[in-house]
């Protein structure tokens, strides 16, 4: 029994541990970085940056302020973080009123949710954080209130939180070396109990899935990457401490903001305070699931010491390339794979031919589905030598079209396939079961006359057979027509049941078309009367073709009866 006991004990903290790094994927690309302003050039610089060397799904810290909550804006910014591999991290933010930023209140919650509902995400989880730096005054409305702030994080937790449980939430990041000094500043000690104290414990660790921190290297933004405590890049630590001495559970931590003063430390200083940070702090710890440095691109004052781009918006700092070059790790978060693939196929094929199906394919998920990525589809249940498949690239929201092209055997019969599409080795999306039979090949009779002949005959004759996508799928010339009548043995490609527009040709003739459904038996088609008016061959009748009948004496004599 004591060793049970010890067991489960071990079991229990060994959960616990896992439970600290909670995004739900095993392998992570925790380099990141924040950007400003989500143009297609910085989105680019920032992919270029943390999904470099090795790396994959990398993080990008993103604003949204309350004036600009626009799904036609956000979409497109969302699905090309998505073609780049970034994961959002979305911190919800006010609007300027003066010299502050507007305090945020909970009426507001609804159309927050409206909003954030309706945006396809870039992965299932929904990284959320709930404003900024709120022990000081200038981020919340002109005076520090634990109190309110505490009531809007919890209303918006929870608001967000039923509408999808996706949304993973997260208190935006306090100043760590903010002064007591209410209203103006309060300290983020004080601050964070007072809070967490108005939530309540047990409704903070239902609402809330991660720890947003501020690791910045102070005094100054110029301190060591060897220090450690409260305000280090190790600032995280103290903060753990403290929510763990007031009862909060293990959050997986995301240093949202970090970074150096370029003013007064060398660019190649903060190059090398960044390979010692990555290298042996934040990669090492468990407990940290992204780090993204404030900021990549600011081009004026307050913040252009921090950026990581020069000003003039041209080339980049020495820490760009220094953190570039570090290895990384490819990212594999989890993907909603969601989508619908009509099966609408014929079911009575024929020998020894080649078809050419199309099946529409919607995806409704979150994936980019294309071959660079690992996608492709197969079809279960025949012979892979016997069919091949070609797509482009399907994006979310889009309908696409698959291109089958199979060719049957010569083995009559029944037969069952499944179309998949799989990610490397797992599949994603499965068709309904396609149930067909394979038949010999079907013979065809058809009669026609040559206007103004009585006896129709001849041995230039061709026939041409085109599917409903228009496609020609048999073709057969110098075939003998006598006394009106002429007959294939085998028509191949076909399917039976299926409607043909089927197109008979002859020199000089128009053509003329007609419309059948192959059986398993003996066809029988009936054409118009072919009438003469096509001497250039375009199959169509044109002044040019009585030109050409008048003047020669050897049409007029070929066409009388």
């Amino acid at each position: 029994m004591f060793y049970i006991r010890q067991l489960f004990k071990l079991l229990l903290i060994m959960a616990l541990f896992c439970s600290i790094v909670s995004p739900s994927f095993a392998a992570n690309n925790k380099y990141g970085i924040h950007v400003a302003q989500p143009s297609d050039e910085d989105i680019d610089r920032a992919a270029d940056l943390v999904n470099s060397t090795g790396g994959d799904w990398g993080y990008i810290t993103l604003v949204i302020h309350d004036d600009d909550k626009k799904v036609d804006k956000w979409q497109p910014i969302f699905d090309k973080l998505r073609e780049r591999s970034l994961i959002p991290i979305i911190r919800l933010a006010t609007h300027a009123e003066g010299e502050y930023w507007a305090e945020a209140h909970s009426e507001s919650v609804g159309e927050w949710v409206s909003f954030l509902n309706d945006l396809n995400w870039v992965v299932k989880d929904r990284y959320i954080l709930l404003f900024n730096e709120p022990n000081h005054a200038s981020e919340w409305g002109g005076s520090v209130d634990p109190k309110s702030f505490a009531k809007v994080n919890e209303t918006y937790a929870r608001a967000l939180k039923e509408a999808n449980s996706d949304f993973f939430i997260m208190m935006g990041g306090v100043d760590l070396s903010a002064p007591q000094n209410p209203p103006l500043y309060m300290d983020a000690e004080i601050f964070l109990k007072q809070v967490i104290s108005e939530i309540g414990v047990d409704d903070y660790n239902e609402l809330f899935d991660g720890w947003s921190s501020h690791s910045y290297p102070n005094p100054g933004f110029r301190g060591s990457p060897y220090s450690s405590g409260r305000t280090s890049i190790r600032g995280y630590e103290w903060e753990l401490s403290l929510l763990s001495s007031m009862g909060v559970k293990d959050l997986p931590v995301f240093i949202t903001e970090t970074g150096w003063n370029g003013d007064v430390l060398s660019r190649e200083q903060i190059a090398e305070y960044y390979t010692y940070a990555y290298e042996q702090v934040w990669g090492p710890d468990n407990r940290v699931v992204a780090v993204t440095p404030f900021i990549l691109n600011y081009q004026g004052e307050p913040f252009l010491k921090f950026s990581w781009i020069p000003k003039g918006n041209v080339g980049v700092y020495p820490e760009y390339v220094r953190v570039q070059e570090l290895e990384k790790q490819a990212g594999t978060p989890d993907i909603i794979q969601k989508g619908n693939m009509v099966i609408d196929l014929p079911t009575q094929l024929v020998e020894q031919s080649t078809y050419h199906f199309r099946v529409s394919i919607e995806n409704n998920g979150q994936a980019i589905w294309s071959k660079d990525r690992g996608y492709d589809f197969f079809l279960d249940g025949v012979d892979p030598d016997s069919y091949r498949i070609a797509f482009t690239q399907i994006r979310p929201g889009d309908n696409g079209i698959i291109n089958v092209y199979l060719s049957t055997p010569e083995e009559l019969g029944t037969h069952q396939a499944q179309l998949i599409l799989y990610q490397n080795e797992t599949p994603i999306i499965k068709s309904e079961l396609w149930n067909y039979e394979i038949f010999t090949l079907p013979s065809l009779m058809f009669n026609v006359s040559l206007f103004p002949k009585f006896n129709s005959q001849g041995d230039d004759f061709e026939l041409q057979i085109f599917n409903k996508h228009d496609d020609l799928v048999f073709r057969k010339g110098g075939i003998s027509v006598y006394d009106g009548q002429g007959s294939l043995e085998k028509i191949d490609n076909i399917a039976l049941g299926e409607e043909y527009r089927i197109v008979l040709i002859k020199e000089y003739y128009l053509p003329r078309q007609t419309h059948a459904r192959f059986n398993e038996e003996q066809n029988n088609v009936l054409f118009e009367p072919l009438l003469p008016f096509d001497f250039d061959g375009n199959g169509s009748f044109e002044w040019k073709d009585t030109r050409i009948f008048f003047g020669s004496l050897d049409h007029i004599q070929r066409l009388l009866p």
